[in-house]
């Protein structure tokens, strides 16, 4: 089974611009009931970043950092994890677990395609045992 019959794909995930504040982060997320975002590129030949409660956890907590003065870029993973389509899904399993990352980024030629995470390959686990 290949990465893109178990990603999410693009359509589903909110995107964000780097130039966004932490608070319209939080926003989106609580909206959409996610625990991470897309942050897009900022060139064509840039790199896609990914946020996660954790960045933001350790932005604001950790660091006394003020949800309102910090944009995305500044706590953003950028490049986030990335992993191809194209792929089995056992490599990016095995990549999830040894990198101990939750989430990867689909990505071919520098273009998203969606999201893969450890809850999208549990899934495939589970579906299979019934």
């Amino acid at each position: 089974m290949l990465v893109k019959d178990v990603m999410t794909p693009k359509e589903k995930l909110i995107v964000v611009e780097p130039t966004a504040t932490v608070r319209e982060a939080l926003k989106l997320m609580r909206k959409h009931s996610v625990r991470s975002i897309v942050v897009n590129k900022t060139q064509e030949d840039g790199a896609f970043g990914l946020v996660t409660f954790k960045n933001i956890l350790q932005s604001i907590v950790a660091e006394d950092g003020d949800i309102d003065l910090l944009n995305v870029y500044d706590i953003a993973a950028i490049p986030g994890m990335s992993i191809s389509a194209q792929i089995n899904v056992k490599y990016a399993a095995r990549m999830m677990v040894t990198s101990s990352i939750k989430r990867l980024l689909v990505i071919d030629n520098n273009e998203l395609h969606g999201i893969l995470t450890m809850t999208d390959i549990i899934e495939i686990l589970m579906n299979s045992v019934e």
